[in-house]
């Protein structure tokens, strides 16, 4: 039922530029499944790929779901990847580390990794981390750490390759994402290089714009699935087997929502690269609690992008699955498999939660109607 060629996904280029992205998405679909493989598609990739904020943002985000649509996992691989890179450019910090990265920042309960100055005026990192997916693949990672001294959170380039890192092996029960599981990973005394000052991570318009780079991958997977369920009506039509009126009333809404977002994805990067989007200026660290009408707060886009996505991609699998039955879900392995792995990728929205953040900026101006 999948689509057999690989195609890009359109946010604002012209043809030929998207065309440009065939070859790799060629890679990308001959490597699925392969780990090692889609690292070294990142790798390469990523010394060319364009960074948020610098005057391609729509192309970024383009590159993103046009990954995630050959394969979401592929995407998962490298989102990350990019977004380490950028981060590492908007810090303006240089690391030894060459390969893959990762971005680990999530908390979990009765799990702490604190960052603790030596004499030398470096710093350690000892303790756990939840949720870092591929560690035991990648070279490098920024992660985020306790600052003991003052409560603060900040930023670290470490070398995941040193000998006081152990990524321990989740058992990772789900059916989505299996090539991509997220564990914990330990840390003995090992030495990290501060990356921003404290809170800089979370305070920066990037972190924002990171964000909506991953709302990008969502994207991508639902317009594989839009396509998987086009592509369905079309081969049941040339059996003789024409859609009916609810089929062709679910596609047109499919249509309508995905062409909705992408508007809004095309005009949030044009924003973003005009330099309509930062908390107050691009190094300012502004706290989005402050964030009014006339000085917005950039997670404010970040939770407009990010939500409105995750909304048009449940819809969109609520229509195909409705109208697709479990047919393709039991037996359309590409299909199976992009559905399952979108169902947990989506999971990084929290959903009413995030809401109520927009709601809290939202009421105290940050607005724009």
């Amino acid at each position: 039922m999948s689509a057999p060629d690989p195609q890009p996904v359109h946010i604002s280029s012209v043809p030929v530029q998207l065309q440009a992205l065939e070859p790799l998405l060629h890679q990308v679909h001959a490597a699925v499944g392969d780990v090692p493989a889609l690292l070294s598609i990142a790798k390469d990739v990523g010394q060319t790929a364009p960074m948020p904020g610098e005057g391609n943002t729509a192309k970024l985000w383009e590159l993103l779901a046009s990954v995630t649509a050959v394969d979401v996992a592929a995407g998962r691989v490298l989102e990350p990847h990019l977004d380490a890179l950028a981060i590492l450019s908007q810090s303006g910090v240089e690391t030894d580390t060459v390969g893959a990265w990762g971005v680990f920042a999530a908390e979990g309960p009765g799990m702490k990794l604190e960052a603790k100055g030596t004499a030398n005026g470096s710093f350690v990192l000892s303790g756990s981390k939840p949720w870092c997916s591929l560690a035991q693949y990648l070279d490098g990672a920024l992660i985020t750490a306790h600052l003991p001294d003052n409560g603060a959170r900040a930023a670290f380039a470490v070398n995941l390759k040193n000998p006081g890192v152990t990524a321990e092996t989740p058992a990772w029960t789900s059916r989505g994402l299996q090539e991509i599981p997220s564990g914990t990973v330990h840390f003995d005394n090992v030495p990290a290089i501060p990356v921003g000052g404290d809170d800089w991570y979370f305070k920066r318009s990037g972190f924002a714009w990171g964000g909506m780079g991953v709302a990008a991958c969502w994207l991508g997977g639902a317009v594989a699935i839009a396509r998987d369920f086009a592509t369905a009506l079309t081969k049941a039509a040339a059996s003789g087997r024409e859609p009916d009126q609810i089929a062709l009333a679910a596609l047109g809404d499919i249509d309508r929502t995905i062409s909705g977002v992408i508007g809004y994805l095309a005009q949030t990067a044009e924003r973003i690269d005009a330099g309509e989007a930062y908390a107050v200026e691009p190094d300012a660290e502004a706290d989005p609690d402050d964030a009014t009408h006339d000085n917005p707060s950039p997670w404010s886009d970040a939770l407009r992008v990010r939500g409105t996505v995750a909304a048009a991609v449940e819809r969109v699998q609520t229509l195909v699955t409705q109208n697709l039955g479990p047919g393709p879900l039991a037996f359309d392995e590409a299909y199976g498999k992009r559905m399952a792995d979108l169902s947990l990728y989506i999971r990084q929205h929290h959903a009413m939660r995030d809401d109520a953040q927009l709601g809290a900026l939202t009421l105290k101006g940050d607005r724009s109607w």
